[in-house]
This record gives structure tokens, sequence and C-alpha cells, in this order.
């Protein structure tokens, strides 16, 4: 991923985006070369990035332990309009772009069939997301033998990450006039990406 200086984040900032997040693509080589990807719920744990997807998917049929992984989670994005910078009047010389958050996590990836680790892993990332229900969902709230039928028809995979890349493109290398003019136009869209962009804007004003 292209980071320049600016929109680099560090790796706690990046760990919170994933934990806010909560769901990532795993992209994967087959034999030949072509790429895979899944989407999928995801905990980063220490330093391994640990999910789960269904046996009858493909994709982790091409991966032995130590093949090359990649999983990219994607935050809020939002097209910026040059009509938002305060530059368009001044001189023109502006064009549009795309802000957004992002992470970039690479290492090798291992399958696991163990049930208690698929177990383990299922209840980690349920409760994760049932955290913020006023009645959390328990794995062991459903009967024993449909779960046990249920970790049997998927495969756990766990990536070791050795390189992490954050980025966030958020105009910081536009003037405080323009990135004026972008909040307030993201503030006029309905478009909750907008929204959740404009707020990170601010986060990174009030931060820098």
């Amino acid at each position: 991923m292209y980071v320049p200086a600016f929109s680099a984040i560090d790796e706690a900032s990046a760990r919170g985006l994933v934990t806010e997040i909560g769901s990532g693509w795993l992209v994967t080589s087959d034999p030949e070369g072509a790429p895979q990807a899944t989407l999928m719920p995801v905990l980063w744990q220490g330093d391994v990035v640990i999910a789960h997807m269904a046996k009858a998917n493909r994709q982790w049929r091409s991966i032995t332990d130590g093949t090359p992984g990649l999983m990219m989670v994607t935050g809020p994005q939002a097209y910026i309009s040059p009509s938002w910078y305060a530059s368009k009047a001044e001189h023109g010389r502006v064009v549009p772009t795309w802000n957004y958050l992002a992470v970039h996590l690479s290492g090798p990836v291992q399958v696991h069939h163990d049930p208690q680790w698929l177990l383990t892993v299922v209840s980690a990332l349920t409760d994760h997301h049932e955290g913020a229900h006023p009645q959390p969902w328990h794995v062991a709230d459903a009967p024993d033998d449909y779960i046990a039928s249920t970790l049997a028809s998927i495969v756990g995979l766990e990536l070791h990450v050795e390189r992490v890349e954050g980025k966030a493109k958020l105009s910081q290398n536009r003037s405080e006039a323009d990135r004026a003019g972008v909040i307030d136009g993201l503030d006029r869209l309905t478009d909750p990406g907008g929204a959740a962009i404009a707020t990170a804007m601010r986060s990174a004003d009030r931060d820098g």
C-alpha cells in the first residue's frame, strides 16, 4: 500500500481501526498465482489475526502452512469534491480525490481444523461482536450438537503478522482552509461514510 509519511498511522491506531471495523479481506494466491480473496470477521490478538471461513470455500485448500497472506481492513471512505476547496476560487488548480482509512496486515497463514481451536476462535469473535448488545448471545446458548455440526463446516485461519501498514488519507496535504471546506462539504452529505471521514478529519486536526 502506498503510504505517504503524512498519512501514515502507528500500530496502536491501526489496531484500533481493525477492532472497530471487525472484518477484513484475506488475500492469498492459488497454485497458478491467481489471487483469491474472502471477507470475514477478524480479531487481531498480539501478533496474530484469527478468523474462519466456510469449508466449502475453495480458497483455504490452496493455503499451506506459511502461505503468504494479506489481510485488508477498510474503514470509512468518501469522495472529495474539488468544489469544497477554498483554493478553487483562488487558482482553480484542484481535482477530485478520495479520503479513506485502511490497514494492511501481511504474513504467513496457517489453516486450523481442530474443533477446540475453532470453538475458541468462534467464541472470541462472537463475544467481541456481541459485546455492545444489551442481551449478548453466546455460543453456549446453542445446542451442543448444532455447534459441533457448525464447527465441522468451517476451517480456522491464523495470519502471523509480520508487517503492518496503516493509512489515514484525510486531506493532510491540503491547506487549513481547504480542509475546513472539505469537512463542511462532508457535513452536508447524508452519506454515513462522509460523516465518518469528517469526524476522522476533525480528530486528526485536534491530534495534530
